[in-house]
């Protein structure tokens, strides 16, 4: 038998209060010399970025020694600022960066299209580097940061912060130790409501920049475009094109990591879409993405299907769902792994079940413990133990994420994959948004 806590026991000292499912900074038992420290760097110190530096900063080894945000807000820069009070303080990541001598790891907690300029400048330095999900905003940016991880030898992490929960680390153990068997088929989705636009056209016109923004430094590589008051900063840039990455690129990387996890897929081969037509500039309200992949250990056949949905209201089809009962009430996020012994349904954020239940009683399943995504990062920049989703892994993970926004723009078209090449082999006009124009002035450094 396992060595685990059953489910009975874990929730028994839950409810107790002695053990926690949350992401709370785990305890600390050892100290480190007080000259070993690790100097931090925030850029992005509103909505998540603000987490993300607090996830970080609890850690007792950690300094924050620079913050930077094109916000100078109470709830971007000030917030930050007030609480950390020696930190340096800047509006531009580029002169943060040019006087970093002090600064060992940079977190980079912007909108999706300026995650890789930042990373890959601050790895160019020799800096590790958190970095909030998606990895990037294209394929072509994901590849680059594996590769400058590698390069310059420095610790990185993907901010998929639900990796490190019990919940998904439970279902990894789950499918490793053979529970559901070989898996046959995944179903994954999100079928929540966004609250950020789509399916609309840029709106005409502009609105005065607020004296706390600086709109020239927010659009980064981006083309330039007049400001809209709500319409991209702070939060609304998830629905734009030109910035976020719609409804996967949003969640893609937290839903689809326990099956990556799990399954240890790398690339796919192939995938087709059904979605409607793309609107030009703004994101679609609801797509599927069927991608093929080469089988592992841990699957069944030669290649595995997985099916992607993200619409409101939408869940995965019944029927496909292999030991899941009709009458059970599935998640409105989450994966259903189909496998040769039962279903394992993996909500996004709950503990996993299987199904039939009664081949595996709830109450005697195994819970794995969660750890700390964030002090996890800030240990193995300082060399003691390594990180879960550093850019190796979350570089594929990434990269098929986004081939999914590419196939959305080409909705009912196979589009064949070679991960070694970087290239849609069989579609030239889809291959051109493996990448994108940058602006004039804004090119990242390239490995």
């Amino acid at each position: 038998m396992p060595s685990f806590p059953t489910r009975r026991s874990f929730l028994k000292s839950a409810a107790a209060g002695s053990t926690a499912i949350g992401l709370n900074a785990l305890h600390y038992s050892r100290v480190y010399g007080a000259n070993r420290r690790l100097g931090i760097a925030s850029v992005g110190t509103g909505g998540k970025g603000w987490s993300d530096l607090n996830g970080v900063a609890a850690s007792p080894d950690v300094d924050v020694i620079a913050l930077c945000d094109i916000d100078s807000s109470a709830k971007h820069l000030g917030q930050a600022a007030q609480k950390y009070r020696s930190a340096r303080q800047y509006d531009d990541w580029r002169k943060l960066l040019d006087d970093s001598s002090d600064i060992h790891g940079v977190l980079v907690s912007t909108p999706d299209f300026m995650h890789a300029p930042i990373s890959l400048a601050a790895m160019h330095l020799g800096k590790h580097v958190f970095c909030q999900k998606p990895l990037t905003h294209t394929v072509h940016e994901a590849r680059q940061m594996r590769k400058a991880a590698a390069k310059f030898n420095v610790t990185t992490q993907m901010c998929n912060q639900i990796q490190s929960h019990s919940a998904y680390r439970t279902a990894v153990h789950m499918v490793h130790t053979g529970m559901i068997g070989k898996v046959k088929e995944v179903h994954s989705w999100q079928g929540g409501q966004p609250s950020w636009p789509r399916n609309i056209p840029r709106p005409k016109g502009s609105d005065p920049v607020p004296e706390h923004v600086r709109w020239d430094l927010w659009q980064g590589v981006a083309s330039e475009r007049p400001f809209k008051l709500e319409m991209y900063h702070p939060f609304n840039w998830r629905g734009w094109q030109a910035y976020g990455t719609g409804q996967l690129g949003d969640f893609g990387c937290h839903i689809l990591d326990p099956v990556f996890k799990s399954l240890k897929l790398t690339s796919p081969t192939k995938l087709t879409v059904e979605a409607p037509t793309l609107l030009a500039e703004s994101w679609t309200d609801r797509a599927t993405v069927y991608y093929e992949f080469p089988g592992t250990e841990y699957t069944a056949e030669p290649t595995l299907r997985v099916t992607w949905y993200d619409a409101a209201g939408v869940l995965p089809p019944r029927e496909k769902l292999g030991d899941v009962p009709a009458n059970y009430q599935l998640p409105k996020a989450g994966s259903v792994l189909v496998g040769e012994k039962g279903s394992l349904v993996i909500p996004h954020v709950a503990m996993p079940t299987i199904f039939p239940e009664e081949k595996f009683p709830a109450k005697e399943l195994p819970v794995i413990d969660g750890v700390d995504h964030y002090t996890q990062w800030a240990d193995a920049c300082m060399g003691n133990g390594k990180t879960t989703s550093h850019f190796d892994y979350a570089g594929p993970l990434t990269e098929t994420v986004l081939l999914g926004t590419i196939g959305i723009r080409f909705p009912g078209q196979e589009l064949a994959w070679d991960a070694d090449a970087l290239t849609i082999t069989n579609h030239a006009q889809a291959q051109e948004w493996v990448t994108k124009p940058y602006r004039k002035g804004w090119e990242p450094t390239w490995i």
